[in-house]
């Protein structure tokens, strides 16, 4: 019985321990921009921003890296909480 017992909690511990770290694993953020660059950077000069802009956070957007409201669909699939990043001219 007690052999059971040892070899039925060892195997519960190897299935859980199995199915945790399959879960647990980092994953992209960023999932087909730019991908054959080592590193996805954009610069922008704040004089051509114009009163407004909006930019991608959760790189989803079909016009990054500007936003184009994809992170909603986003965050109600996976429940978080990204939104876009705002700049804009501060009023005189």
């Amino acid at each position: 019985l007690a052999t059971v017992t040892v070899a039925a909690v060892l195997g519960g511990y190897l299935i859980y321990k199995h199915i945790y770290s399959r879960s647990s694993k980092k994953s992209k953020v960023n999932l087909d921009i730019s991908k054959d660059s080592p590193k996805v950077v954009h610069c922008f000069d704040i004089e051509d921003v114009g009163s407004k802009a909006v930019y991608c956070r959760c790189w989803r957007s079909k016009k990054f890296p500007y936003c184009d409201g994809a992170h909603a669909k986003h965050n109600e699939e996976t429940g978080d909480n990204v939104g876009p990043l705002i700049v804009k001219k501060r009023d005189a």
